[in-house]
């Protein structure tokens, strides 16, 4: 184990910088995006003569022969929905080579019984017990860190930290360990940048988890690795080979999009004071302001499918097995679906968004999620009176093409 006794972050590893590069360096895409959609729906992304662009860099690496980019509401959700002709299974070549076999990938009845036993650990009592226990009481501890400074910058000293130290708790992992962990979901999630490091990651993360489930199998505890074992459906319980995908799905995954989630939240309220201050005053309107900002700059902007057959979309043919990107940020910003659909308006009229997907493969996590914004939202604005961005900040902005968030968001308050 390579943290340190302190809980500190390792020597040598900085994971904002890793998560920023995750991003990628692009301030406003929507623009582009808007022109794709009025130009055409489904964009038919040539290759080039050759067979195709790698997935990843080495000679057996699979590749792309045939790329669609989705930007309207109407048909992103058409084949968000439609699991019979757009298969999920395209994780497959990235994911599952270095998570094994997670319900990104399943498609059908063998998605639905993973996806059952699963839910189990997700069910509303669940949620309800950690909401204080854990959620509330992690949020509690990052902001007394810095209560009393009257500024911070709230995405490395908030919104950043708060998931993983939650899903670490919920797996029921010794605090020593959450830097190393927060080190291996970068490494996890970069796997279209670094393969082999993604793929050590995945080996390292497989050992610990080994120790973690047979200790649970010894002795259960009242955490999430104990629920997954005992989750029965049907008189079946997930196996150890089934349970290590879901684990090594859940902590990258739910940190990564959480924090950003919730780093877009707060970069939405204050920059637009007049709606803090009501969402402050009338608290009934978190709920609302939550949502907008999931539609407003989804965390992630993109999700694939593949084409089980050939079939025609928007107008255009998309051969059996053509890759379909399905942009979940530009079908937000649909003006067919929203009206003034770039401003962050927590008073619009309410129409459901696709960041959490849509159909049977929707976020398992969503409620979690829901819940991780919510208790952050009330706790900044009970704890942090006269919020607001700090004026002498260097241009707080969201950023990114393939995760969006702010990479620093300067405050003060007091």
């Amino acid at each position: 184990m390579v943290t340190q006794q302190d809980g500190a972050p390792e020597a040598g590893y900085d994971p904002m910088r890793q998560f920023a590069e995750l991003a990628g360096d692009v301030r406003d895409p929507y623009p582009m995006f808007a022109g794709i959609r009025a130009d055409t729906p489904v964009l038919h992304v040539e290759l080039g003569s050759g067979p195709g662009v790698r997935y990843r860099h080495d000679e057996n690496s699979p590749r792309i022969s045939s790329l669609f980019t989705v930007t309207s509401y109407e048909l992103a959700q058409q084949v968000l929905t439609d699991n019979a002709r757009f298969s999920s299974a395209g994780y497959e070549m990235t994911m599952g080579q270095v998570m094994g076999r997670t319900i990104l990938q399943m498609d059908g009845p063998e998605h639905q019984r993973h996806r059952a036993l699963v839910a189990k650990a997700f069910r509303t009592r669940v949620l309800d017990q950690w909401r204080d226990a854990i959620i509330g009481a992690t949020v509690s501890e990052l902001i007394d860190a810095f209560a009393r400074d009257g500024q911070a910058d709230l995405v490395p000293q908030l919104t950043f930290p708060f998931p993983v130290r939650v899903i670490a708790r919920i797996l029921g992992l010794p605090e020593a360990d959450w830097p190393r962990f927060l080190r291996l979901s970068t490494q996890l999630i970069a796997v279209m940048r670094n393969w082999e490091g993604a793929l050590a990651a995945s080996r390292e993360l497989r050992g610990y988890f080994a120790e973690i489930i047979a200790d649970r199998r010894r002795r259960t505890r009242d955490d999430l690795v104990s629920q997954l074992i005992s989750a029965e459906v049907d008189g079946r319980r997930l196996s150890d080979e089934e349970i290590y995908p879901f684990l090594l799905l859940l902590l990258p995954a739910g940190a990564e999009t959480t924090y950003r989630s919730s780093s877009n939240l707060l970069f939405g309220l204050l920059s637009e004071p007049d709606q803090l201050e009501a969402v402050r005053a009338d608290r009934s309107l978190v709920p609302q302001a939550i949502e907008e900002a999931l539609r407003w700059e989804a965390p992630l902007l993109t999700v694939a499918r593949s084409a089980t057959e050939e079939v025609e979309l928007g107008g255009v043919r998309i051969p059996a097995g053509g890759f379909v990107a399905v942009s979940l940020g530009a079908a937000n910003r649909d003006p067919a679906r929203f009206a003034g659909p770039d401003a962050f308006d927590i008073f619009r009229e309410r129409a459901q968004h696709l960041s959490f997907g849509d159909g049977a493969h929707k976020c398992l996590g969503m409620h979690l999620a829901r819940l991780e914004m919510r208790v952050l939202l009330n706790a900044v604005l009970d704890r942090l009176p006269g919020l607001r961005l700090d004026p002498d900040a260097d241009d707080p902005h969201i950023h990114g093409l393939i995760f969006r968030s702010p990479p620093t968001l300067p405050v003060r308050f007091g």
